[in-house]
């Protein structure tokens, strides 16, 4: 049974996760502070630890940043209130695996939860090969031609989900939910400009993409 350490201190979202994650067959533990957290995870073996970033005591940044100067490679998913990107990229330098906007829904969350736990067991390469360009998922990091390629973290989000779901047709809708989370302000046209930047960025001929495929009426196809 993979168990989860879930840092949350409003107690109503703490009990619904206990129990959601309960039922789908997870041993959970909770703990609502950042230094307890911290303690916990110290101590126990937790194959995955779902992160609220504002705590009392030490926030979601400190505790993910402690862990991983000690070593700890457990597979950290941020809950976070906020929706600025500076933000969601600190937490991602801190070494945060993924992150999750409130309010989320749980099969969205129970989604990102599994692949976690499939990167986490070597279950999933760890780099992603097309064309010149591979994409480095413990790295966080795109390379053409083995030199990085510098990307937002909403443009290396949204390549994961097109290369996670790769021969797949994903909407407009289900890209806004995988890159920017349930419930963001934004529109559809975010996810088509963000794909623009993208294809210029991995494409041969960005004019002509081979690799990120318009699917009219539909969404993006990810083509290797």
């Amino acid at each position: 049974m993979k168990r989860i350490l879930v840092v949350e201190d409003d107690p109503a979202i703490a009990f619904g996760l206990r129990v959601d994650l309960k039922n789908e067959g997870y041993e959970v533990e909770i703990e609502a502070d950042g230094k307890s957290a911290l303690a916990r995870a110290q101590k126990g073996a937790f194959n995955l630890i779902l992160l609220d970033l504002m705590l009392p005591g030490l926030d979601g940044f400190e505790v993910c940043r402690a862990l991983r100067r000690e070593g700890s490679k457990t597979p950290i998913i941020m809950l976070t209130a906020r929706v600025q990107e500076a933000e969601k990229v600190l937490g991602l330098e801190m070494g945060a695996d993924d992150y999750i906007t409130k309010p989320f829904s749980p099969r969205e969350l129970r989604a990102r939860i599994q692949a976690a736990l499939r990167r986490g067991t070597g279950d999933e390469p760890p780099v992603f090969r097309f064309g010149d360009a591979e994409v480095d998922f413990e790295r966080c990091e795109l390379r053409r031609a083995g030199l990085p390629v510098e990307l937002t973290a909403y443009e290396f989000k949204l390549l994961t989900a097109l290369v996670r779901n790769a021969g797949k047709v994903l909407s407009r809708d289900r890209l806004l939910d995988l890159v920017w989370g349930p419930g963001a302000f934004v529109t559809d046209r975010v996810v088509d400009n963000h794909v623009v930047t993208l294809r210029k960025k991995i494409e041969p001929e960005p004019s002509h993409p081979r690799h990120i495929v318009s699917v009219r009426g539909l969404g993006y196809r990810f083509d290797g």
